[in-house]
């Protein structure tokens, strides 16, 4: 490897460090994706690490690296949420001070976990980048050491310890996926499976509405974009650092990008197929891979699944959306006599062809209902399309005037 900054000996040096204060994450085969993706499939589940994903382990190497005079002054980190809460947590294990600026819209569950660990929080802008802003200022008033989210050699070198876990696990890698921010978790695993075996593939993947690494790699500089909304929050970096960007160029071979709803489904597939848990970062890989957008997956693909804090209502919105994306919730408007019973009948009737009743309501003001009529809006869960089609035929077979709600 050309780039100097960072080789395979500072990986080694950080395993070292890392010994007993992390998780060696299992690296699982999925039969179930290995079939859909025509690829064998295997999980790096880091959303079974210390603290919920992979950041614990550049930030403990990072803060394991400084002088104790210098620990003793503290540590700042600026975070959405995964680095802030592997820093804590990093931080508590070595008795020192931090303080962790987060957005003031960070999940609660992080900002809970954050302080779980004894952490001293500030939430500060509505941006990552207006948190990183009040981050430097305290770290400089205060002379604590600014532990940066990804552009950092000792970070980088952390996070590589992942590419020496799925070398050793899965000596036939082919291919690994990775998803792709500001660059410091492809960085490191990318020299570490590079050093290893130049032929391994290094595949990034970035949400659709934040392509900054995918735009600066085609273009060959540094490009900076303004983040979109998007459930892979993690990864909604503005632009590659200026220490990742060298390597990504030099160990990266692709980076694709995929969708909020591709993201969602993959995040419900794999709680239903795997019970796995993971945030919208971690299902991106998993996502490329079954959307086909990936050039020569290669046999043998190694999926790292970043992290696993996921907030529980958006998690809820995710199930719901991809039950429906998959036809299994249906949402019908009809029609029904406004008499004692008719209600019941219709309850009855969808019971009898196997939908079950998630909600109903009913609506006798609606300027769209006959008079002498109340508008009823069901939700059913059923068994999919060919359901859906079957369950609407049948009852508009024995009268009701059927929609369909989206």
């Amino acid at each position: 490897m050309k780039n100097p900054r960072v080789g395979i000996e500072d990986i080694l040096k950080a395993r070292e460090r890392l010994q007993g204060e992390v998780h060696n994450t299992p690296l699982i085969r999925s039969r179930t994706f290995s079939q859909m993706s025509g690829v064998e499939v295997y999980l790096k589940l880091e959303n079974l690490q210390r603290g919920g994903s992979f950041k614990i382990r550049g930030a403990y190497n990072k803060i394991s690296s400084l002088d104790k005079r210098t620990r003793q002054r503290g540590v700042v980190a600026a975070s959405a949420g995964n680095h802030a809460q592997g820093v804590a947590l990093a931080a508590n294990k070595f008795g020192i001070p931090a303080t962790v600026v987060m957005p003031v819209h960070a999940p609660l569950s992080k900002q809970s976990a954050v302080i779980g660990y004894g952490a001293k929080m500030v939430l500060e802008g509505v941006t990552f980048e207006d948190a990183y802003k009040k981050a430097s200022e305290i770290a400089r008033e205060r002379g604590a050491t600014l532990i940066e989210t990804f552009n950092d050699e000792t970070l980088i070198a952390g996070q590589g310890t992942i590419g020496l876990e799925i070398a050793e696990a899965l000596p036939g890698v082919e291919t690994a996926i990775v998803p792709i921010g500001g660059g410091g978790l492809i960085s490191g695993i990318g020299i570490a499976l590079k050093a290893l075996n130049p032929k391994v593939r290094v595949i990034g993947v970035q949400s659709e509405h934040v392509q900054s690494a995918r735009q600066s790699f085609l273009q060959g500089r540094i490009i900076e974009t303004k983040p979109e909304k998007t459930i892979a929050d993690g990864i909604a970096i503005r632009k590659p650092g200026s220490i990742t960007f060298p390597i990504i160029r030099e160990v990266v071979d692709d980076i694709f990008t995929v969708s909020d709803d591709e993201i969602a489904f993959s995040i419900l597939l794999l709680m239903e197929r795997k019970k796995i848990i993971v945030e919208g970062a971690g299902a991106v890989p998993l996502a490329a891979l079954l959307s086909k957008k990936i050039r020569k997956p290669g046999r043998k693909a190694a999926l790292v699944l970043t992290g696993g804090n996921i907030d529980v209502n958006l998690l809820e919105r995710i199930i719901e959306k991809g039950l429906m994306k998959t036809g299994r919730i249906l949402r019908l408007r009809t029609e029904v006599p406004d008499t004692p019973g008719a209600l019941g009948k219709l309850a009855d009737l969808l019971g009898g062809i196997r939908a079950n009743i998630l909600e109903i309501s009913h609506d006798r003001m609606s300027v769209r209902t006959d008079i002498g009529h109340t508008g009823i809006s069901v939700t059913l869960e059923t068994h999919g399309d060919g359901h859906n089609q079957e369950i609407i035929k049948d009852l508009k077979r024995v009268g009701y005037k059927i929609s369909v709600a989206v």
